[in-house]
């Protein structure tokens, strides 16, 4: 849609075009190349789920989303192991105990 278009125009030029200040066409097709690159091949796009355009075409998407949930619980098992392990040494060293003093 030309909404959509203007954004892209508007984000082209405020991250890559002004920034990049090319003073000749050459530079600026340098600079077009590269943004157009980084944006189809690299930039995680929120409207289609946080992943690059290129791998929405070629249908890695579902594989992306599976390994992405497989991380986050991964991390969420890792969060909770330290979780126990924090309450079982506050459980076994009462905050009001006092230590022994250290042997010399």
């Amino acid at each position: 849609s030309n909404g959509k278009l203007e954004r892209w125009h508007k984000t082209f030029k405020s991250t890559a075009l002004r920034p990049a200040a090319p003073s000749t066409i050459d530079e600026a097709r340098r600079v077009t190349a590269d943004f157009v690159e980084h944006y189809n091949a690299r930039r995680l796009h929120s409207a289609i789920g946080y992943i690059a355009p290129v791998d929405k075409l070629a249908g890695r998407e579902a594989a992306i989303f599976v390994e992405r949930d497989r991380k986050l619980e991964a991390a969420r098992e890792l969060r909770r192991q330290r979780r126990e392990l924090a309450r079982r040494h506050q459980t076994h060293h009462h905050p009001n105990q006092t230590c022994p003093p250290a042997s010399p």
